[in-house]
């Protein structure tokens, strides 16, 4: 699977969000504050992985489809990383 820009530029925005809540740790920053955050880094992680499965799956799916073989195992393998993921 190739991974793309956008999928990259999310990382990279988790990324610095989890910089800022260290730093925010570093400040002595209300627990609030930083569990609101750790929530909000966490949420982007949920769609991160979101986006990746459902692009590796259209990927496969299409690939399955002209070789004329059948894509439940790979809608089932999908759904259980998902499921893994939370």
């Amino acid at each position: 699977m190739e991974y793309n820009q956008q999928m990259r530029n999310r990382l990279k925005r988790i990324e610095g969000q989890i910089r800022g809540i260290i730093a925010m740790m570093e400040q002595g920053k209300d627990c609030r504050d930083l569990v609101t955050q750790l929530s909000a880094a966490r949420s982007a992680i949920d769609r991160t992985i979101g986006v990746i499965v459902s692009s590796n799956l259209e990927q496969c799916i299409r690939e399955q489809i002209e070789k004329g073989e059948d894509t439940e195992q790979l809608i089932k393998e999908a759904v259980n990383l998902l499921v893994k993921s939370r």
